[in-house]
């Protein structure tokens, strides 16, 4: 079992305006109560028990006296300055008298795709609205553009079980070292440590780009969509409103609005949340709705059954914390603001269509607004009165013989 000791850095966050970071909430690491059966860090008189056939990355961050220990046969243990074990001399330890086996937890089941083992973290501007904007739970977990990190003294553990090969990420930080191009990960995956930190049949590739498009990027967490909703268990909180939505990416339904956008290269989607935040949702009266925006791909068919393709669109998910007959009320109001901005503003934005549709305690749900620019509206019409050209002449040649 290889024993080594590490420099501890201090982990910077590029100050990037547009990066989303995500931070890995479980470790390993030795002095973590829960990582215990006994729920506690063994003491003096203790005997530590490391299941022999588990795979395990420790971090030790202090010295440790133990009367025994058992190792496992692949892993390592992380010393940070100063660490160490010893073999405890028998002296009297105070509020350690209990000399018990204390074992190792099964770190196995810690999972990539599990929302709940995610948080987003600084310097990611919406955390400056306290949480008010959130994330889809198919965005919670990493997207193919953000950075990822896995705090500081700490070891983990983590399967990457797959629907994909390759699972994209903008960059890695684990132990105070940003990996932020694909030589340095690659270099990093080929050492000791990364087999011992992931598992499982998908492969993390670091990409080192940003989102290419200012319309914004999908996710690119759909394929593993099944995986993110099975971790979430199915336990959807009770709703009031009659037809709740079901939100693109999103696990559960819910009460509130969802607004769909049609938009043009034009569009700027970190621009246009800006705007959304700051003239609308900061408004005191909306000060009880959340909202999340993004670019999603939603499926197309061909008469309604038959898979055809995707049609990529920016979703806005709006909810509130009203309860009873006014649950969704004041979301749905905060969409009709949203609605009558594009009415008046949307070609300007690069917003060619936008459909809302809401569900609150006191309605049915549905759709119950939409608008489309008057540049789409002048090609619908166009495109109508063409139409009606092209089959008043086929009815003129028919009738004159010239066509069969």
């Amino acid at each position: 079992l290889p024993i080594k000791c590490v420099t501890l850095v201090p982990l910077l966050l590029p100050a990037a305006a547009t990066a989303v970071y995500k931070q890995w909430i479980p470790n390993t690491n030795f002095e973590t109560s829960s990582n215990w059966d006994k729920g506690r860090v063994p003491c003096a008189s203790d005997v530590v028990h490391f299941e022999k056939d588990k795979v395990i990355s420790v971090f030790v961050g202090s010295p440790h006296a133990l009367t025994d220990m058992y190792l496992p046969l692949n892993g390592e243990f992380m010393l940070a300055s100063g660490a160490g074990f010893a073999a405890f001399d028998g002296s009297w330890d105070p509020g350690c008298d209990s000399g018990a086996t204390v074992s190792f937890a099964d770190a196995e089941q810690h999972a990539w795709f599990d929302p709940t083992l995610w948080q987003p973290v600084s310097p990611h501007r919406e955390l400056e609205l306290g949480g008010r904007i959130f994330s889809v739970d198919e965005e919670r977990v990493p997207c193919r553009y953000d950075d990822v990190i896995f705090q500081p003294k700490t070891s983990f553990r983590v399967n990457v079980d797959s629907s994909q090969r390759v699972i994209h990420l903008r960059s890695i930080s684990l132990m105070g070292q940003e990996f932020n191009s694909p030589e340095a990960w690659a270099g990093y995956l080929g050492g000791p440590s990364a087999p011992l930190q992931f598992h499982g049949n998908g492969t993390l590739q670091v990409t080192g780009t940003d989102c290419p498009d200012k319309t914004g990027c999908a996710c690119g967490n759909a394929p593993d969509g099944h995986r993110i909703c099975a971790a979430l268990g199915g336990q959807c909180p009770e709703l009031t409103c009659q037809k709740p939505l079901q939100p693109l990416g999103h696990c559960c339904e819910v009460c509130g609005a969802t607004i769909n956008l049609d938009f043009t290269p034009d569009f700027d989607l970190q621009k246009y949340r800006d705007r959304v935040v700051q003239a609308l949702l900061n408004q005191p009266k909306y000060s009880g709705v959340r909202m999340a925006i993004s670019k999603v791909h939603k499926a197309q068919t061909f008469m309604g059954i038959i898979p055809k393709s995707s049609t990529p669109l920016i979703q806005i998910v709006l909810i509130d914390d009203e309860v009873g007959a006014k649950t969704g009320t004041t979301a749905e109001q905060l969409a009709a603001d949203i609605m009558e901005d594009i009415a008046q503003h949307g070609e300007t934005l690069g917003i060619s269509n936008g459909k809302m549709d809401v569900a609150t305690g006191s309605t049915f749900g549905g759709q119950v607004g939409s608008h489309a620019t008057s540049r789409i509206t002048a090609g619908t019409v166009l495109g109508l009165f063409f139409g009606l050209l092209l089959l008043g002449g086929i009815l003129f040649l028919y009738r004159k013989g010239k066509l069969r």
